[in-house]
C-alpha cells in the first residue's frame, strides 16, 4: 500500500479505530495537526479529544516524522491511555516513576530507536535536562513528530487544576520551534484560554472551540439537608448497581462517606491523596474494571479517567468554580448514554468556599478573579432558570432551555423576598455587623437566648420581626444574599456577617427580590436511564441476550489480560455486534469500533459467541432454558446481576 494512502486520516480512523466518520470538528483538527500546524483544542469530555492527537501521531509516524511526545499530568492517565493504544495495535509507552530502572532504560532505548509512536510523560520529566537531550537527538535525526500537551488548563493559574510545572513547557517551542504542538483541554473559559495560549506560546495557533454541551447529562442541584441520606436515596432510586463518583472536599469526609455507602448496601471505595499510593492504585483499578462500584473522592481523583459507563457524578460539597464543576461532572456519561450530575449545597458550603478564598495566599488581583468565578457558580446554584443554559453561558455559548435539568423538569417555587431580605440586612446592621448567622436568626425570630439577653438585642427594632419565617427559610435568604453579594462572611472574625456591595441602595429601594423557596417538594427529577444512547435503536429481546453474553465474554477476556473491559470493546460496539450479528470477519469489520488490531485479536472469539447466541423465544416458551444464560421477558428490564456485573463490597 502506498505511504500516502496509509497516512490518510480517514483510512487510519477506519483501520485502527474502527470508525467510518469523524465527530464534530475532529476531522478539521486532525488534518491540520497531521499537516504540521499548531492548535489549541477545547473539546468536552467524551467528545473524542484524545483522537485529535493520537491519530495525527500515527499519521506523522507513518509519514516518517517519528515519535509524538504526550505531556500528561497523571501516572494513572498515562497507563490507561497506553493500555488502550496497545489494544489498538499502536506502539505506545510511558516514562514515569512506576518503571523499574531496567524498564526505564528499555523504554528510552525504544524511544531513541524509533520503535514508539506515542510516548507519555509528565511535564517535570519532559522539561528535565537529560530528557531534553534525548529530544534533541530525535530532532536532529528528523524523528520528533509532534508535542501534544493534554489537560492544558493546568498551565493557567485561572484554571481549575493549576499546576505550575506546566508553565515550563515553553522550552519545547524554544528548543524545537519547527515541531508542531497541540494543546488540549475539556474546560477553559475565555481568561483561561488566553493564558494557555500566552504561556505555551500558542497565540498564533488556530483555536478550535467545540460545543460545551453534554446533552446526555442531567444537572440537578438541591438544598443540603442531610447530605449522606440524600445521596443514598438518590443512588438507590436512580442508580442502584451502577458506577458513579462522589466528590467531597475533605479526606475525612471521603472515608466517612465510603463507609456509610458500603454499610448501606452500596459498594464504595475511598480515594484521596492521603492514602498510600498502592491503595489508591488498587482502588482505581477496581473502579475501572468492576461494574457498579462507587468511588468517593477528593478532586485528586478523576482527571483523565476514561471509564465510559460512569452513570452519575455527585457533589456533597460545593466546588470552587464552574470550570471545576464542569470538568468533574463531565466524567459521567462518556459513552453518550444518560447520566446524572447531582449536587447538594447549603449555607455552610458558601461560607467555607468564601473563607478558603479569602484566606488563601493569592494576591488581590488573583482573588478578585476567583471571587467572580465562585460568584458565577453560586448564581447557577441559586438560579431558577435552566441549569444547562447558565452552564453554557459561562463558556460564552448560547442555548435554549434543555427541558432535562431539575429546574426545567420541576420549576422551583419562588417568592418575593424583598421585605425579608431587608429585614435580614437591617438586623445585621443593627447588630453592628459583629455576629454570626445563628445569632441573627435568633434575633429575627424573637428567641430569648443567653446571647440575646447579654447584648440586650431583645431591645432592637428587628427583634422578633421575622418570627413567622422558619429558620430554614432564613438560611436560604441569607445564602442567596451572600450569592448576590449584599452580605459576606468575615473569615478573620469568627465568621461574622458583614454587609457588602450595594446593600444600602437595595434597602432604600422598594425593588422586589425573587428568591427560591427553601423547601421544595420531594420529586424525582429522573426517568430511569434508557438502555441505549439517544439515536440508537433499542435492542430486541434476542439482541439483549446476545449483548449480555458478549459482556460476559468481554469481562472474562479483560480479567485475563488485566485491562478494563471497555478497552476491549465498549458497550456501544457490543450493541452494534448484537444488532448486526456478523457471521464473517468482513462483516464484523463493518461494526463501529472494530479496528484491524481488535479484529485480529478478538474476531474469532466474537464470531463464536454470535454463532452460539441464545434465542429469547425459545427461553420464553416451554423449552428448557439454557442454564448458561439468564431468562429475560420482553416486557421486563434486563437484570444485570450476572457474574460479569457482580461487585465486591469494600
Amino acid at each position: 500500500m502506498p505511504v500516502t494512502d496509509a497516512t490518510e486520516p480517514q483510512q487510519i480512523l477506519k483501520e485502527v479505530f474502527g470508525f467510518d466518520s469523524f465527530r464534530g470538528e475532529q476531522e478539521t483538527i486532525i488534518e491540520s495537526v497531521s499537516a504540521g500546524n499548531d492548535a489549541l483544542v477545547l473539546m468536552p469530555t467524551g467528545a473524542g479529544k484524545s483522537l485529535c492527537y493520537q491519530l495525527p501521531a500515527i499519521a506523522r509516524q507513518r509519514a516518517g516524522h517519528g515519535i509524538t511526545v504526550v505531556v500528561s499530568p497523571l501516572i494513572a492517565l498515562m497507563r490507561d491511555q497506553v493500555l488502550a493504544l496497545h489494544e489498538l495495535g499502536i506502539e505506545a509507552a510511558f516514562l514515569n516513576s512506576t518503571l523499574s530502572p531496567e524498564e526505564f532504560t528499555r523504554t528510552r532505548e525504544r524511544m531513541l530507536a524509533g520503535e514508539i509512536t506515542l510516548l507519555y510523560a509528565a511535564p517535570e520529566r519532559v522539561t528535565n535536562v537529560s530528557f531534553l537531550v534525548d529530544l534533541a537527538t530525535l530532532h536532529d535525526a528528523g524523528q520528533l513528530a509532534l508535542f501534544a500537551i493534554d489537560e492544558a488548563h493546568c498551565v493557567s493559574q485561572w484554571g481549575h487544576d493549576f499546576r505550575p510545572e506546566y508553565q515550563g513547557l515553553t522550552i519545547l517551542h524554544e528548543r524545537f520551534p519547527d515541531v508542531p504542538r497541540v494543546a488540549l483541554t475539556a474546560t477553559a473559559d475565555a481568561l483561561t484560554r488566553q493564558e494557555i495560549a500566552v504561556n505555551l506560546d500558542l497565540e498564533r495557533a488556530t483555536q478550535y472551540i467545540s460545543s460545551f454541551d453534554r446533552p446526555n447529562i442531567r444537572y440537578a442541584i438541591d438544598e443540603k439537608k442531610n447530605a449522606r441520606d440524600q445521596l443514598l436515596k438518590f443512588i438507590k432510586r436512580d442508580h442502584d448497581g451502577e458506577a458513579g463518583i462522589v466528590y467531597c472536599l475533605s479526606r475525612k469526609k471521603v472515608e466517612e462517606t465510603a463507609r456509610f455507602l458500603s454499610d448501606n448496601g452500596v459498594p464504595a471505595l475511598p480515594y484521596h491523596a492521603g492514602l498510600d499510593s498502592s491503595v489508591r492504585q488498587r482502588h482505581q483499578d477496581r473502579f475501572l474494571r468492576e461494574d457498579g462500584l462507587v468511588m468517593t473522592a477528593t478532586i485528586a481523583f478523576g482527571m483523565g479517567i476514561d471509564k465510559p459507563d460512569v452513570r452519575f457524578v455527585a457533589h456533597l460539597d460545593l466546588p470552587k468554580n464552574i470550570e471545576g464543576y464542569y470538568q468533574e461532572t463531565g466524567r459521567a456519561g462518556r459513552d453518550g448514554e444518560p447520566a446524572d450530575a447531582w449536587m447538594v449545597y447549603g449555607l455552610q458550603d458558601v461560607v467555607l468556599q468564601r473563607n478558603m478564598l479569602e484566606g488563601g495566599d493569592a494576591d488581590e488581583r488573583h482573588k478578585q478573579v476567583l471571587r467572580r468565578k465562585l460568584d458565577a457558580l453560586l448564581a447557577m446554584c441559586e438560579s431558577t432558570q435552566c441549569r444547562r443554559q447558565q452552564l453554557l453561558a459561562y463558556f460564552d455559548q448560547g442555548s435554549e432551555p434543555c427541558g432535562n435539568c431539575d429546574n426545567c423538569l420541576n420549576p422551583p417555587e419562588t417568592w418575593d423576598a424583598g421585605r425579608e431580605a431587608r429585614m435580614l440586612i437591617s438586623c445585621i446592621y443593627r447588630c453592628d455587623q459583629n455576629f454570626g448567622s445563628q445569632h441573627i436568626f435568633d434575633v429575627l425570630r424573637g428567641r430569648e437566648t443567653d446571647k440575646v439577653h447579654r447584648f440586650n438585642h431583645w431591645n432592637l427594632s428587628t427583634w422578633g420581626i421575622g418570627a413567622e419565617i422558619s429558620e430554614q427559610q432564613w438560611r436560604a435568604v441569607l445564602r442567596q444574599l451572600i450569592a448576590i453579594g449584599y452580605v459576606r462572611v468575615d473569615p478573620d472574625h469568627f465568621n461574622v456577617l458583614r454587609l457588602a456591595g450595594d446593600w444600602r441602595e437595595f434597602v432604600k429601594s422598594e425593588d422586589p427580590l425573587e428568591l427560591r423557596v427553601a423547601v421544595k417538594k420531594e420529586r424525582s427529577t429522573r426517568k430511569r436511564a434508557a438502555a441505549v444512547a439517544e439515536g440508537e435503536d433499542p435492542l430486541t429481546p434476542d439482541d439483549e441476550l446476545l449483548f449480555e453474553a458478549l459482556r460476559t465474554w468481554r469481562k472474562s477476556e479483560a480479567d485475563e489480560r488485566g485491562v478494563p473491559a471497555y478497552v476491549i470493546f465498549d458497550n456501544k460496539t457490543l450493541r452494534g455486534i448484537a444488532r448486526t450479528r456478523p457471521t464473517t470477519i468482513d462483516q464484523l469489520a463493518e461494526v463501529k469500533g472494530v479496528g484491524a488490531a481488535k479484529l485480529e485479536t478478538y474476531g474469532a472469539a466474537v464470531l463464536s459467541r454470535v454463532s452460539q447466541a441464545p434465542d429469547a423465544d425459545a427461553l420464553d416458551g416451554d423449552a428448557a432454558p439454557d442454564p448458561g444464560h439468564p431468562q429475560v421477558h420482553p416486557d421486563e428490564p434486563v437484570d444485570h446481576t450476572s457474574d460479569e456485573s457482580s461487585v465486591i463490597s469494600s
